[in-house]
Protein backbone atom coordinates (compact mmCIF):
# COMPACT_ATOMS: atom_id res chain seq x y z
CA UNK A 1 0.00 0.00 0.00
CA UNK A 2 1.48 3.24 -0.80
CA UNK A 3 0.77 6.61 0.99
CA UNK A 4 1.59 9.60 -0.67
CA UNK A 5 3.91 12.19 0.95
CA UNK A 6 2.68 15.06 3.07
CA UNK A 7 5.61 16.78 2.59
CA UNK A 8 8.00 16.80 -0.44
CA UNK A 9 11.62 17.64 -0.50
CA UNK A 10 12.33 21.06 -0.39
CA UNK A 11 13.65 22.12 -3.26
CA UNK A 12 17.00 23.31 -4.14
CA UNK A 13 18.25 25.62 -7.32
CA UNK A 14 19.34 23.54 -10.62
CA UNK A 15 22.17 21.16 -10.24
CA UNK A 16 22.77 21.56 -6.88
CA UNK A 17 22.76 18.31 -4.20
CA UNK A 18 20.57 18.53 -1.39
CA UNK A 19 22.83 17.86 1.97
CA UNK A 20 21.21 16.38 4.88
CA UNK A 21 22.70 15.20 8.58
CA UNK A 22 20.73 12.03 7.74
CA UNK A 23 19.20 9.70 5.21
CA UNK A 24 16.60 7.41 6.27
CA UNK A 25 16.27 4.43 3.60
CA UNK A 26 12.58 3.16 4.45
CA UNK A 27 9.88 4.33 5.53
CA UNK A 28 8.33 1.35 7.58
CA UNK A 29 7.73 1.70 12.08
CA UNK A 30 11.99 1.71 12.14
CA UNK A 31 13.03 4.52 9.55
CA UNK A 32 9.76 6.60 10.76
CA UNK A 33 10.72 6.43 14.52
CA UNK A 34 14.04 6.89 13.69
CA UNK A 35 13.48 9.81 11.77
CA UNK A 36 11.42 11.46 14.30
CA UNK A 37 13.76 11.05 16.60
CA UNK A 38 16.23 12.88 14.55
CA UNK A 39 14.31 15.52 13.77
CA UNK A 40 12.95 16.19 16.95
CA UNK A 41 16.87 16.37 17.84
CA UNK A 42 16.63 19.18 15.48
CA UNK A 43 18.89 17.29 12.56
CA UNK A 44 17.63 17.35 8.91
CA UNK A 45 16.84 14.26 7.96
CA UNK A 46 15.06 12.89 4.49
CA UNK A 47 12.91 9.23 4.32
CA UNK A 48 13.25 7.44 1.03
CA UNK A 49 10.32 5.13 0.82
CA UNK A 50 9.71 2.87 -2.38
CA UNK A 51 5.94 2.47 -0.84
CA UNK A 52 6.07 -1.11 -0.48
CA UNK A 53 5.92 -2.30 3.32
CA UNK A 54 6.69 -6.31 4.39
CA UNK A 55 3.20 -5.88 6.29
CA UNK A 56 0.75 -4.68 3.03
CA UNK A 57 -0.98 -7.84 2.84
CA UNK A 58 -1.85 -7.76 6.52
CA UNK A 59 -5.16 -5.78 7.12
CA UNK A 60 -4.15 -4.92 10.81
CA UNK A 61 -0.94 -4.51 12.76
CA UNK A 62 -1.11 -6.03 15.98
CA UNK A 63 0.87 -6.30 19.45
CA UNK A 64 1.56 -2.48 19.01
CA UNK A 65 0.64 -0.57 22.70
CA UNK A 66 -1.85 1.92 21.68
CA UNK A 67 -2.46 1.16 18.13
CA UNK A 68 -3.33 -3.16 18.02
CA UNK A 69 -6.09 -3.08 14.99
CA UNK A 70 -4.47 -0.70 13.33
CA UNK A 71 -4.27 -0.62 9.63
CA UNK A 72 -0.71 -0.67 8.52
CA UNK A 73 -1.52 1.96 5.84
CA UNK A 74 -2.91 3.87 8.54
CA UNK A 75 0.31 3.93 10.99
CA UNK A 76 2.25 4.46 8.46
CA UNK A 77 0.57 7.70 7.40
CA UNK A 78 0.64 8.67 11.26
CA UNK A 79 4.21 9.01 10.93
CA UNK A 80 4.77 10.56 8.42
CA UNK A 81 2.80 13.00 10.01
CA UNK A 82 4.70 13.42 12.79
CA UNK A 83 8.03 13.36 11.46
CA UNK A 84 7.09 16.22 8.82
CA UNK A 85 5.76 18.14 11.68
CA UNK A 86 9.48 18.55 13.10
CA UNK A 87 10.66 19.35 9.82
CA UNK A 88 11.63 16.05 8.16
CA UNK A 89 11.04 15.22 4.70
CA UNK A 90 9.80 12.52 2.67
CA UNK A 91 10.69 11.13 -0.61
CA UNK A 92 8.72 8.77 -2.64
CA UNK A 93 11.03 6.16 -4.43
CA UNK A 94 13.42 3.28 -5.09
CA UNK A 95 17.02 4.01 -3.86
CA UNK A 96 19.42 2.63 -6.92
CA UNK A 97 22.47 3.26 -5.19
CA UNK A 98 24.82 4.59 -3.11
CA UNK A 99 28.34 5.67 -2.56
CA UNK A 100 30.95 6.71 -0.28
CA UNK A 101 32.50 10.38 -0.95
CA UNK A 102 36.01 11.75 -0.95
CA UNK A 103 34.75 14.79 1.36
CA UNK A 104 32.87 12.64 3.73
CA UNK A 105 29.54 11.30 4.20
CA UNK A 106 27.54 9.45 1.45
CA UNK A 107 25.58 10.15 -1.63
CA UNK A 108 22.55 8.32 -2.78
CA UNK A 109 20.77 7.95 -5.85
CA UNK A 110 16.62 7.77 -6.32
CA UNK A 111 14.98 6.24 -9.68
CA UNK A 112 14.35 9.50 -11.75
CA UNK A 113 17.63 10.65 -11.66
CA UNK A 114 17.72 12.29 -8.02
CA UNK A 115 20.82 12.53 -5.75
CA UNK A 116 20.92 13.60 -2.61
CA UNK A 117 23.77 13.66 0.48
CA UNK A 118 24.05 12.91 4.18
CA UNK A 119 26.22 12.71 6.49
CA UNK A 120 25.26 9.32 7.95
CA UNK A 121 22.72 6.68 6.82
CA UNK A 122 19.90 5.02 8.63
CA UNK A 123 18.96 1.40 6.83
CA UNK A 124 15.31 0.50 7.30
CA UNK A 125 14.68 -1.55 3.96
CA UNK A 126 13.02 -4.96 6.20
CA UNK A 127 13.15 -7.97 4.37
CA UNK A 128 11.63 -10.05 1.94
CA UNK A 129 9.68 -13.15 3.08
CA UNK A 130 10.44 -16.00 0.34
CA UNK A 131 7.16 -18.71 0.96
CA UNK A 132 7.08 -21.99 -0.31
CA UNK A 133 6.40 -23.04 -3.72
CA UNK A 134 2.90 -24.40 -3.27
CA UNK A 135 0.38 -23.02 -5.94
CA UNK A 136 -2.04 -20.63 -4.23
CA UNK A 137 -0.54 -20.00 -1.07
CA UNK A 138 1.07 -16.50 -2.06
CA UNK A 139 -2.08 -15.18 -2.97
CA UNK A 140 -3.28 -15.89 0.42
CA UNK A 141 -0.63 -14.48 2.45
CA UNK A 142 -1.28 -12.32 5.07
CA UNK A 143 -4.59 -13.22 5.26
CA UNK A 144 -5.04 -16.91 5.98
CA UNK A 145 -1.56 -17.97 5.33
CA UNK A 146 0.35 -16.79 8.17
CA UNK A 147 3.90 -17.18 10.23
CA UNK A 148 3.85 -15.35 13.51
CA UNK A 149 1.48 -16.12 16.38
CA UNK A 150 1.72 -13.23 18.16
CA UNK A 151 0.97 -10.54 15.07
CA UNK A 152 -2.34 -13.00 14.18
CA UNK A 153 -2.88 -15.87 16.46
CA UNK A 154 -5.99 -13.94 18.12
CA UNK A 155 -7.61 -13.54 15.21
CA UNK A 156 -7.57 -17.56 13.93
CA UNK A 157 -7.89 -18.35 17.64
CA UNK A 158 -9.83 -21.76 17.81
CA UNK A 159 -9.90 -22.48 14.01
CA UNK A 160 -8.36 -25.11 12.37
CA UNK A 161 -4.85 -24.43 11.88
CA UNK A 162 -2.95 -26.35 9.53
CA UNK A 163 1.28 -26.10 9.74
CA UNK A 164 3.13 -26.57 6.76
CA UNK A 165 6.19 -27.78 7.39
CA UNK A 166 9.34 -26.97 5.21
CA UNK A 167 11.99 -27.39 8.09
CA UNK A 168 13.32 -28.51 11.38
CA UNK A 169 11.56 -25.62 12.86
CA UNK A 170 8.20 -26.94 12.12
CA UNK A 171 7.63 -28.93 15.51
CA UNK A 172 8.24 -25.94 17.61
CA UNK A 173 5.47 -23.50 15.11
CA UNK A 174 3.20 -26.22 15.56
CA UNK A 175 3.66 -26.71 20.13
CA UNK A 176 3.64 -22.53 19.15
CA UNK A 177 0.35 -22.32 17.25
CA UNK A 178 -1.12 -24.88 19.76
CA UNK A 179 -1.61 -22.11 22.00
CA UNK A 180 -4.26 -20.06 20.18
CA UNK A 181 -6.19 -23.08 19.27
CA UNK A 182 -6.59 -27.15 20.06
CA UNK A 183 -7.75 -27.67 15.81
CA UNK A 184 -4.16 -28.13 14.59
CA UNK A 185 -2.83 -29.72 12.08
CA UNK A 186 0.96 -31.07 11.18
CA UNK A 187 1.46 -31.59 7.51
CA UNK A 188 5.08 -33.04 6.92
CA UNK A 189 4.90 -31.85 3.43
CA UNK A 190 8.60 -31.15 2.51
CA UNK A 191 10.30 -31.04 5.77
CA UNK A 192 13.10 -33.62 7.27
CA UNK A 193 12.32 -37.12 9.51
CA UNK A 194 11.49 -36.31 12.85
CA UNK A 195 12.60 -38.30 15.76
CA UNK A 196 10.59 -40.36 17.88
CA UNK A 197 10.78 -37.32 20.74
CA UNK A 198 9.14 -34.79 18.18
CA UNK A 199 6.25 -36.84 17.36
CA UNK A 200 5.70 -37.95 20.98
CA UNK A 201 5.67 -33.96 21.64
CA UNK A 202 3.15 -33.45 19.16
CA UNK A 203 0.79 -36.48 20.23
CA UNK A 204 0.83 -35.13 23.69
CA UNK A 205 -0.53 -31.66 22.28
CA UNK A 206 -3.00 -33.71 20.11
CA UNK A 207 -1.50 -32.34 17.33
CA UNK A 208 -2.52 -34.68 13.93
CA UNK A 209 0.14 -35.73 11.41
CA UNK A 210 -0.90 -35.60 7.98
CA UNK A 211 1.77 -37.59 6.11
CA UNK A 212 2.50 -36.72 2.39
CA UNK A 213 3.85 -33.27 0.10
CA UNK A 214 0.96 -30.76 -0.24
CA UNK A 215 0.27 -29.80 -3.74
CA UNK A 216 -2.46 -26.87 -3.30
CA UNK A 217 -4.57 -24.58 -1.59
CA UNK A 218 -8.47 -24.78 -1.18
CA UNK A 219 -10.60 -21.74 -1.86
CA UNK A 220 -14.18 -20.94 -1.06
CA UNK A 221 -15.61 -17.59 -0.97
CA UNK A 222 -12.51 -16.12 -1.42
CA UNK A 223 -11.50 -18.06 2.02
CA UNK A 224 -8.80 -20.26 2.70
CA UNK A 225 -10.99 -23.76 3.34
CA UNK A 226 -8.75 -26.47 3.27
CA UNK A 227 -5.20 -28.30 1.74
CA UNK A 228 -4.99 -30.43 -0.93
CA UNK A 229 -2.37 -33.02 -1.03
CA UNK A 230 -0.62 -35.21 -3.80
CA UNK A 231 -2.87 -38.07 -2.82
CA UNK A 232 -5.85 -36.47 -3.47
CA UNK A 233 -6.91 -35.49 0.03
CA UNK A 234 -8.19 -32.43 1.24
CA UNK A 235 -8.09 -31.75 4.57
CA UNK A 236 -9.89 -29.12 6.10
CA UNK A 237 -8.12 -25.56 7.75
CA UNK A 238 -9.34 -22.41 7.88
CA UNK A 239 -5.34 -21.24 8.12
CA UNK A 240 -2.18 -22.27 7.14
CA UNK A 241 1.07 -21.63 8.86
CA UNK A 242 4.36 -21.51 6.99
CA UNK A 243 8.31 -20.92 8.08
CA UNK A 244 9.31 -18.47 4.98
CA UNK A 245 13.20 -17.89 4.60
CA UNK A 246 13.42 -14.30 5.47
CA UNK A 247 15.93 -12.41 3.45
CA UNK A 248 17.27 -9.07 3.85
CA UNK A 249 16.68 -6.40 1.34
CA UNK A 250 20.61 -5.82 1.73
CA UNK A 251 21.37 -4.52 -2.08
CA UNK A 252 22.22 -0.91 -0.95
CA UNK A 253 24.07 -1.79 1.66
CA UNK A 254 26.02 -4.75 -0.56
CA UNK A 255 27.17 -1.73 -3.00
CA UNK A 256 28.39 -0.53 0.61
CA UNK A 257 30.52 -3.05 0.86
CA UNK A 258 28.34 -4.56 3.44
CA UNK A 259 27.86 -8.47 3.21
CA UNK A 260 24.92 -10.50 4.73
CA UNK A 261 25.23 -13.01 7.87
CA UNK A 262 22.94 -16.42 7.61
CA UNK A 263 20.62 -16.70 10.90
CA UNK A 264 20.40 -20.16 11.82
CA UNK A 265 18.38 -22.03 14.27
CA UNK A 266 19.07 -25.59 15.30
CA UNK A 267 21.96 -25.58 12.47
CA UNK A 268 19.08 -25.08 9.99
CA UNK A 269 19.62 -21.28 8.34
CA UNK A 270 16.16 -19.67 7.97
CA UNK A 271 17.12 -16.49 6.92
CA UNK A 272 20.02 -13.63 6.21
CA UNK A 273 20.81 -10.62 7.89
CA UNK A 274 23.29 -7.50 7.98
CA UNK A 275 25.12 -7.56 11.37
CA UNK A 276 25.24 -4.26 13.69
CA UNK A 277 25.70 -3.91 17.21
CA UNK A 278 22.98 -3.58 19.64
CA UNK A 279 22.82 0.61 18.38
CA UNK A 280 22.11 -0.69 15.30
CA UNK A 281 25.95 0.23 14.22
CA UNK A 282 27.52 -1.60 11.11
CA UNK A 283 30.86 -2.58 10.25
CA UNK A 284 31.04 0.71 8.08
CA UNK A 285 31.27 3.61 9.54
CA UNK A 286 28.73 6.25 9.25
CA UNK A 287 25.95 3.81 8.40
CA UNK A 288 22.99 2.30 10.68
CA UNK A 289 20.47 -0.15 10.35
CA UNK A 290 17.50 -1.04 12.81
CA UNK A 291 14.52 -3.08 12.30
CA UNK A 292 13.96 -6.36 9.84
CA UNK A 293 17.22 -5.94 7.87
CA UNK A 294 19.04 -6.59 10.67
CA UNK A 295 16.76 -8.49 13.38
CA UNK A 296 14.92 -11.09 10.85
CA UNK A 297 12.36 -11.57 13.89
CA UNK A 298 11.24 -8.08 15.27
CA UNK A 299 8.12 -7.14 15.54
CA UNK A 300 6.96 -3.60 14.27
CA UNK A 301 6.86 -2.22 17.70
CA UNK A 302 10.52 -3.54 18.32
CA UNK A 303 11.48 -2.20 14.76
CA UNK A 304 10.16 1.18 16.07
CA UNK A 305 12.30 1.22 19.26
CA UNK A 306 15.06 0.07 17.63
CA UNK A 307 14.73 2.71 15.16
CA UNK A 308 14.64 5.22 17.73
CA UNK A 309 17.69 3.62 19.34
CA UNK A 310 19.43 4.18 16.26
CA UNK A 311 18.57 7.15 15.73
CA UNK A 312 20.22 8.44 19.24
CA UNK A 313 23.49 6.77 18.20
CA UNK A 314 23.31 8.23 14.94
CA UNK A 315 22.95 11.95 16.77
CA UNK A 316 25.74 11.66 19.32
CA UNK A 317 27.80 10.12 16.60
CA UNK A 318 27.38 13.95 14.61
CA UNK A 319 27.89 15.65 17.96
CA UNK A 320 30.95 13.93 18.79
CA UNK A 321 32.19 14.76 15.20
CA UNK A 322 30.73 18.23 15.58
CA UNK A 323 32.61 18.95 18.63
CA UNK A 324 35.89 17.72 17.69
CA UNK A 325 35.71 19.70 14.96
CA UNK A 326 35.22 22.54 16.97
CA UNK A 327 37.72 22.11 19.03
CA UNK A 328 40.31 21.60 16.31
CA UNK A 329 39.08 24.79 15.02
CA UNK A 330 40.07 26.48 18.13
CA UNK A 331 43.09 25.51 18.56
CA UNK A 332 44.08 25.98 15.57
CA UNK A 333 42.61 29.64 15.63
CA UNK A 334 45.29 30.54 18.27
CA UNK A 335 48.14 28.34 17.06
CA UNK A 336 48.71 30.43 13.69
CA UNK A 337 51.13 31.96 14.68
CA UNK A 338 53.41 28.95 15.90
CA UNK A 339 52.56 27.17 12.45
CA UNK A 340 53.68 27.47 8.92
CA UNK A 341 52.02 30.59 7.12
CA UNK A 342 48.76 29.80 5.94
CA UNK A 343 48.09 26.73 7.84
CA UNK A 344 45.14 24.92 7.66
CA UNK A 345 43.43 22.41 10.43
CA UNK A 346 45.17 19.31 11.04
CA UNK A 347 41.88 17.30 9.67
CA UNK A 348 41.90 19.25 6.47
CA UNK A 349 45.59 19.11 6.35
CA UNK A 350 45.44 15.64 5.83
CA UNK A 351 42.13 15.11 3.67
CA UNK A 352 44.04 17.27 1.60
CA UNK A 353 47.27 14.91 1.52
CA UNK A 354 45.40 12.22 0.63
CA UNK A 355 43.04 14.12 -2.27
CA UNK A 356 46.56 14.52 -3.88
CA UNK A 357 46.18 10.90 -5.08
CA UNK A 358 43.56 7.63 -5.34
CA UNK A 359 46.76 5.93 -3.37
CA UNK A 360 49.29 8.05 -1.35
CA UNK A 361 51.19 4.67 0.14
CA UNK A 362 52.15 1.79 -1.26
CA UNK A 363 49.68 -0.79 0.09
CA UNK A 364 51.57 -3.01 1.58
CA UNK A 365 52.01 -3.32 5.45
CA UNK A 366 55.09 -1.59 7.46
CA UNK A 367 57.74 -3.77 7.44
CA UNK A 368 58.69 -3.12 11.39
CA UNK A 369 55.06 -4.69 11.81
CA UNK A 370 55.07 -8.21 9.63
CA UNK A 371 58.51 -8.57 11.05
CA UNK A 372 57.63 -8.22 14.85
CA UNK A 373 53.77 -9.32 14.78
CA UNK A 374 53.74 -12.46 12.79
CA UNK A 375 53.87 -15.28 14.49
CA UNK A 376 52.09 -13.99 17.39
CA UNK A 377 48.72 -14.75 18.27
CA UNK A 378 45.98 -12.60 17.03
CA UNK A 379 43.53 -10.77 19.72
CA UNK A 380 42.48 -7.55 19.48
CA UNK A 381 44.50 -4.27 17.98
CA UNK A 382 44.71 -0.48 17.92
CA UNK A 383 46.46 1.22 14.62
CA UNK A 384 46.89 4.69 15.63
CA UNK A 385 46.79 6.78 12.41
CA UNK A 386 46.29 3.73 10.23
CA UNK A 387 45.95 5.87 6.85
CA UNK A 388 44.65 3.84 3.73
CA UNK A 389 44.87 0.71 5.98
CA UNK A 390 47.44 -1.54 4.55
CA UNK A 391 48.47 -2.50 8.40
CA UNK A 392 44.99 -2.72 9.83
CA UNK A 393 44.10 -5.43 7.14
CA UNK A 394 47.41 -7.01 7.37
CA UNK A 395 46.30 -7.83 11.10
CA UNK A 396 42.70 -8.45 10.50
CA UNK A 397 43.45 -11.05 7.34
CA UNK A 398 45.99 -12.77 10.24
CA UNK A 399 42.80 -13.21 12.90
CA UNK A 400 42.98 -9.64 14.51
CA UNK A 401 40.44 -7.95 15.59
CA UNK A 402 41.22 -4.66 14.85
CA UNK A 403 40.05 -0.96 15.55
CA UNK A 404 42.05 2.01 13.12
CA UNK A 405 41.95 5.21 13.79
CA UNK A 406 42.94 8.05 11.51
CA UNK A 407 42.24 12.03 11.24
CA UNK A 408 41.71 11.77 8.18
CA UNK A 409 38.32 11.04 6.53
CA UNK A 410 39.66 10.52 2.80
CA UNK A 411 41.89 8.17 4.24
CA UNK A 412 39.27 5.94 6.06
CA UNK A 413 37.00 5.71 3.54
CA UNK A 414 39.76 4.82 1.23
CA UNK A 415 40.94 2.27 3.59
CA UNK A 416 36.85 0.49 4.23
CA UNK A 417 36.97 0.27 0.47
CA UNK A 418 40.08 -1.56 0.64
CA UNK A 419 39.23 -3.83 3.15
CA UNK A 420 35.93 -4.79 1.70
CA UNK A 421 38.24 -5.85 -1.25
CA UNK A 422 40.28 -7.78 0.92
CA UNK A 423 36.87 -9.26 2.54
CA UNK A 424 38.15 -8.25 6.07
CA UNK A 425 35.36 -5.54 6.71
CA UNK A 426 33.83 -7.20 9.89
CA UNK A 427 37.08 -7.62 11.33
CA UNK A 428 38.03 -3.82 11.22
CA UNK A 429 36.43 -0.87 13.47
CA UNK A 430 37.34 2.18 11.10
CA UNK A 431 37.11 5.25 13.55
CA UNK A 432 38.12 8.91 13.31
CA UNK A 433 39.78 10.54 15.65
CA UNK A 434 42.43 13.50 16.16
CA UNK A 435 43.78 11.95 18.78
CA UNK A 436 44.97 14.75 20.80
CA UNK A 437 41.19 15.35 21.21
CA UNK A 438 39.63 11.74 21.05
CA UNK A 439 40.75 7.93 21.68
CA UNK A 440 39.51 4.96 20.69
CA UNK A 441 38.02 3.27 24.30
CA UNK A 442 39.01 -0.06 25.10
CA UNK A 443 42.28 -1.72 25.87
CA UNK A 444 43.81 -3.71 23.00
CA UNK A 445 46.68 -6.55 23.30
CA UNK A 446 48.56 -4.87 20.28
CA UNK A 447 48.91 -1.11 20.08
CA UNK A 448 50.72 -0.04 16.93
CA UNK A 449 51.65 3.39 16.28
CA UNK A 450 53.48 3.56 12.87
CA UNK A 451 54.87 7.08 11.83
CA UNK A 452 52.93 9.14 14.08
CA UNK A 453 54.49 12.53 12.99
CA UNK A 454 52.40 15.91 11.59
CA UNK A 455 53.45 19.31 10.53
CA UNK A 456 51.13 20.53 12.75
CA UNK A 457 51.02 20.96 16.52
CA UNK A 458 49.97 17.38 17.49
CA UNK A 459 50.77 16.55 21.15
CA UNK A 460 52.52 12.86 19.98
CA UNK A 461 54.38 12.50 23.88
CA UNK A 462 50.70 12.94 25.19
CA UNK A 463 49.33 10.61 22.53
CA UNK A 464 51.17 8.04 22.83
CA UNK A 465 51.50 8.19 26.96
CA UNK A 466 47.79 7.48 26.15
CA UNK A 467 48.20 4.75 23.75
CA UNK A 468 50.40 2.97 26.23
CA UNK A 469 47.80 3.26 28.98
CA UNK A 470 45.35 1.27 25.95
CA UNK A 471 47.94 -1.51 26.02
CA UNK A 472 46.20 -4.82 27.80
CA UNK A 473 48.09 -6.41 30.45
CA UNK A 474 50.42 -8.90 28.35
CA UNK A 475 49.89 -6.86 25.28
CA UNK A 476 52.34 -5.13 23.42
CA UNK A 477 53.16 -1.38 22.05
CA UNK A 478 54.54 -0.70 19.40
CA UNK A 479 56.14 2.86 17.90
CA UNK A 480 58.00 2.83 14.79
CA UNK A 481 59.06 6.81 13.63
CA UNK A 482 61.64 8.54 11.12
CA UNK A 483 64.81 9.23 12.74
CA UNK A 484 65.32 11.80 10.15
CA UNK A 485 63.75 13.64 7.03
CA UNK A 486 64.32 12.35 3.61
CA UNK A 487 67.07 13.09 1.66
CA UNK A 488 65.22 14.51 -1.21
CA UNK A 489 62.84 16.71 1.29
CA UNK A 490 64.73 20.35 0.72
CA UNK A 491 62.28 22.39 3.24
CA UNK A 492 62.24 20.02 5.99
CA UNK A 493 59.75 20.88 8.42
CA UNK A 494 61.04 22.82 11.44
CA UNK A 495 58.44 22.01 13.82
CA UNK A 496 58.61 18.65 13.22
CA UNK A 497 61.28 16.91 15.82
CA UNK A 498 62.02 13.16 15.56
CA UNK A 499 62.72 11.54 18.80
CA UNK A 500 65.15 9.04 19.08
CA UNK A 501 63.84 5.28 20.58
CA UNK A 502 65.26 5.98 24.16
CA UNK A 503 63.78 9.28 23.91
CA UNK A 504 60.23 8.12 23.44
CA UNK A 505 60.66 5.74 25.91
CA UNK A 506 61.34 7.51 28.57
CA UNK A 507 58.47 10.20 27.28
CA UNK A 508 56.25 7.31 27.89
CA UNK A 509 56.95 7.53 31.63
CA UNK A 510 56.28 3.55 32.36
CA UNK A 511 55.87 2.96 35.87
CA UNK A 512 58.82 0.89 36.79
CA UNK A 513 57.98 -2.86 37.24
CA UNK A 514 54.92 -2.77 34.73
CA UNK A 515 56.68 -3.15 31.63
CA UNK A 516 59.46 -4.86 29.55
CA UNK A 517 61.40 -3.11 27.18
CA UNK A 518 61.78 -6.01 23.95
CA UNK A 519 63.12 -3.42 21.54
CA UNK A 520 64.47 0.33 21.24
CA UNK A 521 67.27 0.54 18.97
CA UNK A 522 67.23 2.27 14.82
CA UNK A 523 66.46 0.52 11.91
CA UNK A 524 67.32 0.68 8.17
CA UNK A 525 64.94 0.11 5.47
CA UNK A 526 64.96 0.90 1.52
CA UNK A 527 62.56 3.86 0.48
CA UNK A 528 62.08 4.79 -3.20
CA UNK A 529 62.34 8.78 -3.46
CA UNK A 530 60.39 10.72 -6.06
CA UNK A 531 62.16 9.77 -8.73
CA UNK A 532 61.52 5.97 -7.90
CA UNK A 533 65.26 5.17 -7.17
CA UNK A 534 66.21 3.21 -3.78
CA UNK A 535 67.34 4.95 -1.20
CA UNK A 536 68.24 3.98 2.56
CA UNK A 537 66.15 5.36 5.12
CA UNK A 538 66.61 4.84 9.07
CA UNK A 539 63.80 4.55 11.59
CA UNK A 540 63.18 4.32 15.35
CA UNK A 541 61.62 1.33 16.44
CA UNK A 542 60.42 0.76 20.03
CA UNK A 543 58.46 -2.23 21.35
CA UNK A 544 57.78 -2.63 25.20
CA UNK A 545 55.35 -5.23 27.08
CA UNK A 546 53.11 -4.40 29.21
CA UNK A 547 53.51 -7.21 32.37
CA UNK A 548 50.69 -9.27 33.22
CA UNK A 549 49.66 -8.62 36.92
Amino acid sequence: MTVQAEQAVTSTPAGEERRYDVVVVGGGAAGLSGALTLARARRSVLVIDAGRPRNAPASHVHSYLTRDGMPPSELVAAGRAEVTRYGGEIMQGDVVAAERLDTGGFRVAVDGGISVAADRLLVTTGLVDELPEVPGLRERWGREVLHCPYCHGWEVRDQAIGVLATGPFAVHQALLWRQWSRDVTFFSHTAPEFGAEEYEQLAARDIAVVDGPVTALEVADDRLSGVRLADGRVVPVQALVVTPRFTARSGLLTGLGLETTDQEMGGHVFGSYVAADPSGATALPGVWVAGNVTALTEQVIGAAAAGGRAAAAINADLIAEETRRAVAARRDSGRHEHTREGAVPEEEFWDLRYRESDRIWSGNPNVVLVREITGVEPGSALDLGCGEGADAIWLARRGWRVTATDISGVALERAARHAASADVTGLVDWQRHDLGVSFPQGVFDLVSAHFLHSPGDMPRERILRTAASAVAPGGTLLIVGHAGFPAWEHNPHPDVHLPTPQEVLESLELPEGEWEVLLCEEHERIQNDPEGQPTTRTDNVLKVRRLKG
